[in-house]
């Protein structure tokens, strides 16, 4: 439904022609603006239920104060595996866990796997490539997930989240402490929970417009062969350059897939192709952006310095088995 509204808005309403560039561009931008907003809202609204009945207090205490083992890690990427959502898509459900206090490792595995993994990638990649290569990608994406959360959390880069995040963190956590001692029901709170879901997606507003745009003219603009040409397969920099060169891209697994497998055909290794992809869904400018509304911009570029240096050497290793 929310692409016939976004193709009605660009095709029928503005009158641009669907083979064009600008028509491309704006279509991807009115249904990933559309798309976005509506998630943030409905995912503030859960996670404000979530956090006034459910005690999530002692879940963060229990994450902080027990050893796991890792077993945080794999659950939040397995959760973001099975969450089919975009780099910026999953930003909504971020802001919640970060608004409710989880641990910053582990809300940064969700974030990392959600946009890698999912049903979509792995239906297309088994189609396209195989239950070998699936099985690698799929593994590999949460171990990355889980890894990358690990190494984050460990930095302690709690201290690097904005004051806007920081400011709903304690007015929810006061807001529920009220609500609990006045025996507030359901019904009475719903309005609060609503008007601080809006209130969020008010806050975030700019940053969804200005990163989707970018995106947008990302998506309408630069061409596939931009990137082939610098995809040498006898180059020992092919990997980092295009890692480098997808990290401002912007596409979900199901635009990339059919991408790399033309990529493959044309002679770009298969690792140089799968660390591009990874780069491109789980890494991007449009992200950056809509992060910044929660993270300082030294948290951002540490988280995408990091994840970047990993999707690097994951390419080599691909390169090397595959």
């Amino acid at each position: 439904m929310l692409q016939q509204f976004a193709d009605w808005l660009t095709y029928s309403l503005l009158g641009l022609d669907a083979q064009s560039r600008v028509g491309s561009a704006v279509d991807f931008f009115f249904y990933d603006t559309t798309k976005i907003l509506i998630l943030l809202f409905i995912i503030s609204s859960i996670m404000g239920v979530v956090n006034a009945y459910f005690p999530i207090d002692r879940l963060r205490n229990y994450l902080t104060t027990h050893k796991l083992f890792g077993l945080q890690y794999f659950f939040a990427s397995l959760f973001g595996a099975i969450t089919p959502f975009c780099s910026c898509s999953s930003i909504p459900l971020f802001i919640g866990f970060v608004k409710g206090g989880i641990p910053l490792g582990v809300t940064f595995a969700f974030l990392i796997t959600s946009p890698l993994v999912n049903e979509v990638a792995v239906a297309m990649f088994l189609g396209t490539f195989g239950l070998k290569i699936t099985l690698i990608y799929v593994v590999s994406g949460m171990l990355l997930g889980m890894i990358g959360g690990f190494v984050l959390g460990k930095m302690k880069l709690e201290n690097y989240l904005s004051d806007w995040v920081k400011n709903i963190q304690k007015s929810s956590e006061a807001e529920t402490a009220k609500w609990e001692a006045e025996k507030i029901t359901f019904i009475n709170r719903l309005p609060g929970i609503l008007r601080d879901s809006w209130g969020i997606v008010k806050g975030v507003l700019l940053y969804v417009i200005i990163g989707i745009a970018i995106g947008a003219a990302i998506h309408g603009y630069v061409p596939e062969g931009f990137f082939q040409h610098y995809m040498s397969k006898d180059s020992w920099f092919a990997v980092p350059l295009s890692v480098i060169l997808g990290v401002p891209m912007y596409a979900n697994a199901a635009g990339i897939v059919p991408v790399i497998e033309v990529f493959v055909a044309k002679g770009v290794p298969i690792g140089t192709a799968l660390a591009f992809m990874m780069a491109v869904v789980g890494l991007s400018l449009p992200e950056a952006t809509l992060l910044k509304k929660v993270m300082t911009w030294r948290l951002i570029g540490i988280f995408f310095g990091t994840i970047t240096l990993f999707i690097i050497l994951l390419g080599y290793l691909y390169n090397i088995i595959l």
